[in-house]
């Protein structure tokens, strides 16, 4: 039994050496001291020894086992060790390589429009005043001295929610709110951003739109004080060289009327398709408060007078950024509004 002891422990020594993981560690523990390992049937075969072999072979299984024990536990912090260190490097950042930038999103090119445009008015002695989306008729047309009758108020030009109550189809409702809430004060003078909507859809029309309004009441206002404003605007935001240029027309709340024209952006004046040959494009319309419009703010028309304009953001922003279809600005295109 002695010569087998040796070998015994020999073998096991020598498999415990090839233990290269704790599975392996745990086999081998199994196999040599588990409830039918070798060295547990050696222990068990001890009572056909002698007397005096006993205790001898008693302390050599002892020894041994104890040697394992010692072997195992050392393998296993070594394991263990060796086991955290591979999860560290595979866990581990490499702070050399270059970061990824997060995807930012950035202000419409709408939204930049009207924020320059507000800066541009505020700048120039106006305030901003915001309206509702949602209005009544008498605020979207007779406040504007649109009467029942009028051929403007074609209801296939309007989203109606009820007979009396619409989406607004312009800003100038807001006109007589803010009118109604700084009567008697003066002056007035506030520009209205903001949604309109009208039943228009195709490459120059969106069925919503955004649109900027002006309006100016005091006392001795002045066509001449329209049109310096007007210019100083367009050169603001188009350039210093930008001119304008001044036609009758007529609006039924401003009397008289002008539509207001720019220099063609394109061709700098010479003619060209953009402008079909003329060297200017039509921007926006403006004229004189009405007198009915003043009444209707709460305002004496025989004591102060006034001016009001009127702007689409959409037709402002392709024509500063050259695009030539308003749908591009509301498709979403990450390509077409990453270029803003």
């Amino acid at each position: 039994m002695r010569e087998e002891l040796i070998e015994l422990k020999q073998s096991a020594l020598s498999h415990l050496d090839r233990c290269d993981s704790l599975e392996a560690l745990n086999e081998f523990r199994l196999l040599y001291m588990g409830k039918k390992g070798k060295l547990t049937l050696i222990l068990r075969n001890m009572g056909q020894l002698s007397a005096e072999e006993r205790p001898v072979m008693g302390q050599q299984v002892n020894e041994i086992r104890d040697e394992m024990e010692s072997k195992i536990s050392q393998f296993t912090a070594a394991l263990k060790a060796k086991e955290i260190e591979k999860q560290i490097a595979a866990e581990q950042i490499d702070i050399s390589l270059p970061g990824r930038q997060a995807s930012v999103g950035g202000r419409h090119p709408l939204y930049a429009v009207m924020d320059e445009m507000e800066e541009i008015f505020m700048g120039l002695g106006f305030s901003v005043a915001e309206g509702y989306e949602v209005e009544t008729d008498y605020y979207n047309f007779e406040a504007m001295n649109l009467p029942k009758d009028h051929p403007a108020r074609d209801m296939q030009d309007s989203f109606y929610i009820t007979n009396e109550i619409l989406l607004r189809t312009h800003t100038s409702p807001t006109q007589t709110r803010v009118m109604e809430m700084m009567h008697p004060q003066l002056p007035v003078k506030v520009i209205i951003p903001g949604k309109v909507y009208r039943r228009d859809d195709d490459a120059t029309h969106s069925p919503m739109f955004h649109q900027v309004e002006g309006l100016v009441v005091d006392k001795h206002i002045r066509f001449s004080d329209l049109k310096g404003i007007l210019l100083e605007f367009v050169k603001k935001f188009y350039g210093e060289d930008q001119k304008i240029r001044l036609r009758p027309s007529y609006f039924p709340f401003t009397e008289p009327s002008a539509e207001v024209d720019i220099c063609c952006v394109m061709c700098g004046g010479k003619g060209c398709r953009t402008c079909k040959g003329t060297g200017w494009l039509e921007v926006l319309g403006s004229g004189m408060v009405h007198p009915r419009v003043l009444e209707m703010g709460g305002y004496d028309p025989s004591e102060v007078t006034g001016f009001a304009f009127g702007m689409g953001v959409e037709r402002l922003a392709m024509l500063k950024y050259g695009v030539d279809d308003l749908r591009l600005f509301f498709e979403n295109d990450i390509r077409f509004l990453r270029q803003f």
